[in-house]
């Protein structure tokens, strides 16, 4: 018996957004979406073109909506719409200016087909979400990174770029063919083969100082940016460390150790074994481990406990108080913030 139930319809119509929203869907894509079987799936197709949508079966690569097929604006409900405005305000200040323009456009359209009161809802959610990145992640000299990278992928055009490396004293230019754009601690990078190393590479978009299309063709046929991203091959080689840390201390990095190569975490008692791989060459991970070292050990490798204990040596030099100077006191909370502020 065929299901008529609001579910169906509104998967049925939920499919049809999606034929209209990409030149070709698969079968597979849809029963994954949905969780239901491909048999399901090839009878809503079905429903749909006996109901009139001119639905292109391609075998082998999906279906299509056949070209100049057009229905009125999809309405948004006012939940939709308000996802809108969290992601407007992402876009506002996590990608670069160019692109973050671009969207807003994008939300005064999407803005003009809500209905008033829904409009309304809108506006009193926007001046009540902010976002603030920690992080600059754009070269303010190159204001329109993602929007030529983004452009070079779809089109499949060689990149120059200036890049500077951290520890290199002036930027080099790169050639090279964009395969994909991740964000990743906190940053964004661009992965692409490069022509200068002959190698995949990733390029941290704050560190590019200058950006230039070009109308060369790549040179290579390149795969899925995952593919690339498992490899490894365009990273460091990367190091196994692992700490030993009090549980208590442990829930407050719930969100700043992903940036440090977080991989798992063990419960030991009233203590928590947590493992990271790291770039061997990496300087950040030691002196984040220093924020909580006094309630933590380095269990592995030998050398970041060398590296941690040179650190905390220079702090400690840094920090010598002439014997003229001492004083034996305990100071308290608000007398320590005193200290700091005497405003």
């Amino acid at each position: 018996m065929i299901d008529e139930s609001p579910k169906r319809f509104d998967r049925i119509v939920a499919i049809l957004i999606q034929l209209q929203s990409s030149r070709i869907v698969k079968a597979q894509e849809l029963a994954d979406r949905f969780q239901v079987s491909l048999r399901t799936i090839y009878r809503d197709i079905r429903s749909l073109e006996s109901s009139g949508v001119p639905i292109v079966s391609e075998a082998g690569s999906g279906y299509s909506i056949m070209e100049g097929y057009r229905l009125p604006p999809v309405m948004f409900t006012r939940e939709e719409a308000g996802s809108f405005v969290a992601a407007e305000k992402l876009m506002q200040q996590m990608t670069d200016k160019t692109l973050g323009a671009y969207f807003s456009s994008a939300m005064f359209k999407v803005k003009s087909v809500l209905r008033n009161k829904d409009k309304d809802w809108i506006s009193a959610l926007e001046s009540q979400i902010l976002v603030n990145p920690s992080q600059v992640l754009f070269n303010k000299n190159v204001p329109d990174a993602l929007e030529v990278i983004m452009e070079s992928i779809a089109e499949q055009k060689q990149l120059i770029l200036w890049y500077q490396a951290v520890e290199a004293d002036q930027a080099s230019q790169r050639t090279i063919e964009s395969v994909g754009l991740f964000h990743e601690n906190n940053f964004w990078y661009v992965l692409g083969y490069c022509h200068l190393r002959q190698d995949y590479r990733q390029f941290r978009t704050d560190r590019i100082a200058q950006i230039r299309r070009t109308a060369e063709p790549y040179l290579k046929a390149h795969g899925a940016l995952e593919e690339y991203r498992n490899m490894g091959c365009h990273v460091e080689e990367k190091i196994c460390v692992r700490i030993l840390i009090d549980r208590k201390t442990a829930k407050y990095l719930q969100s700043s150790r992903k940036n440090y190569g977080f991989v798992e975490e063990k419960i030991m008692g009233a203590q928590v074994e947590m493992t990271f791989m790291i770039n061997r060459t990496d300087q950040g991970f030691a002196r984040w481990y220093l924020m909580f070292g006094d309630v933590a050990e380095i269990l592995e490798p030998e050398y970041m406990k060398l590296r941690v204990h040179e650190l905390a040596k220079k702090v400690m030099a840094n920090l010598e108080i002439p014997e003229s100077s001492r004083e034996t006191k305990v100071f308290t909370g608000v007398e320590m913030e005193q200290q700091i502020c005497p405003c």
